[in-house]
């Protein structure tokens, strides 16, 4: 099958605009074609919506084609890369996805490969942060039975295992997690009989082994009951995706690795379940954090930043150049941005101006949320504590409170906190994927990864 990409008119008496692969099209025959359209030619960055709109149109355009031919069934299709390979060839690789390795009908395997195009160098980037994402996607979608702490943080030992030794992962038992004095995350994963595990990944890839690594922190809930605060039984299915921080941020670094760039990257991923058996946290129990602080726990469901906090302060353990942590963290962050964007919590413009710039260029946005001391009073006044784990006014900025209480395990002046909980899935909102976990931002994260890479100033 051939996928080709065509241009709308600019005026109603012109003719419709080939792109260069049409025009050579004319020469070869293939039993299916299917011809789509790219929007204007003259499509790039739209200030409005901040992002590269000519990119999305390809990612689109190509995802809709390589879906159509898939439904019909041919094993192998040409895409013409329009004008963008890597943009062309993550479209067809996230059109493609979709997890049905528990069925026995399953979808016909496409593989894809650029039409009549020597962008193969843009292309195989392009097919490197799809499957990225796509990896993320899976490990998500899986069931909570299938993906356990011990299941994600082995299927990351055996990829990364490939990739030589200037990649290494470090499984942290419970015994280890305790000797860090890890309360905070210890105290969530008591309330399940599956072992936490903290995974820990070491990616050399800068000429310097020395220079200062980024290091990523991913929020690893393999499944969220809600604990003693149970949640509500609809829609509890979704929650084994609560793992999605550490899915993106290991994903990411496992395309950073395959692409080799030149950057020092380090991934800690706290996994564990948040159960309610008889061991589990009670509201108005209180904890100890790894750097001293104690901490009421007045809402169980409001776990994830426990896991974070602890796994923060181990993050300043190796002289971070940047912390960056991602997490499926609060339905407050859903409520506010839907699923448009990733909601960026931060201390430094010069993270926050790479994030977005990234975030650009993959489609997959941010959008920055104010870090203001306003919030950060509503999680240090507690009655029993140093700090307690939700906000004053519960109902009243949850995301923003959920991010003051992180900033109170952030000493660096260059951390960000992406709450990804609004983009976890995908109904239809984003064209180029099925519906189901989305695997957002992994693209972004790597794409931030790739120019920090290339930036050599601190801020």
């Amino acid at each position: 099958g051939l996928v080709l990409g065509v241009y709308e008119k600019n005026k109603e008496e012109e003719n419709l605009v080939l792109t260069q692969a049409g025009d050579r099209f004319d020469s070869i025959e293939f039993p299916s074609v299917v011809v789509v359209g790219l929007g204007k030619e003259s499509a790039g960055f739209n200030h409005h919506e901040v992002w590269n709109e000519r990119k999305e149109n390809i990612r689109t355009a190509v995802s809709v084609a390589c879906r159509q031919l898939q439904d019909m069934e041919i094993e192998q299709v040409e895409v013409d890369p329009c004008g963008d390979a890597q943009a062309a060839a993550e479209g067809a690789l996230l059109g493609l996805f979709e997890y049905d390795e528990l069925k026995k009908k399953k979808k016909k395997l496409v593989s894809t490969r650029p039409y009549g195009s020597q962008e193969v160098e843009a292309w195989q980037k392009g097919v490197s942060y799809a499957e990225g994402q796509n990896l993320a996607r899976y490990l998500m979608e899986a069931p909570a039975n299938y993906m356990t702490p011990t299941k994600f943080a082995q299927i990351f030992e055996e990829k990364l295992g490939k990739l030589g030794g200037n990649v290494k992962v470090f499984t942290r038992s419970k015994q280890w997690i305790e000797e860090q004095q890890m309360g905070a995350f210890l105290s969530v994963a008591k309330g399940s009989d599956e072992p936490p595990v903290l995974l820990e990944i070491h990616y050399t890839g800068s000429p310097d082994p020395k220079e200062p690594p980024l290091v990523f922190v991913g929020k690893g809930v393999t499944f969220d009951s809600g604990g003693i605060s149970i949640k509500p039984s609809s829609g509890m299915d979704a929650m084994r995706a609560d793992m999605g921080g550490a899915a993106t941020v290991s994903s990411a670094i496992l395309t950073a690795a395959t692409l080799k760039l030149p950057i020092n990257l380090i991934g800690l991923a706290p996994l564990c379940e948040n159960m309610p058996n008889g061991r589990a946290n009670k509201p108005g129990d209180v904890v100890r954090a790894k750097n001293g602080k104690t901490i009421q726990v007045d809402n169980t469901d409001a776990e994830g930043r426990l896991l974070l906090a602890d796994a923060l302060c181990y993050a300043h353990d190796f002289n971070a150049r940047a912390i960056v942590n991602a997490a499926t963290l609060t339905g407050a962050m859903d409520v506010a941005l839907g699923s448009a964007a990733t909601g960026v919590f931060t201390n430094s413009s010069w993270l926050w101006t790479h994030l977005q710039e990234a975030s650009a260029v993959t489609g997959d946005r941010v959008w920055r949320m104010p870090l203001f001391e306003h919030y950060s009073k509503q999680v240090t006044e507690s009655a029993l504590a140093d700090l307690n784990n939700v906000g004053k006014y519960s109902r009243s900025g949850g995301a923003c409170t959920a991010a003051a209480f992180l900033k109170q395990f952030v000493t660096m002046p260059h951390w960000a906190h992406l709450d990804i909980a609004g983009v976890m899935s995908n109904k239809d909102e984003v064209p180029y994927m099925r519906k189901g976990m989305a695997g957002r931002p992994t693209r972004t994260l790597t794409e931030f990864a790739d120019r920090l890479s290339k930036d050599k100033n601190p801020s």
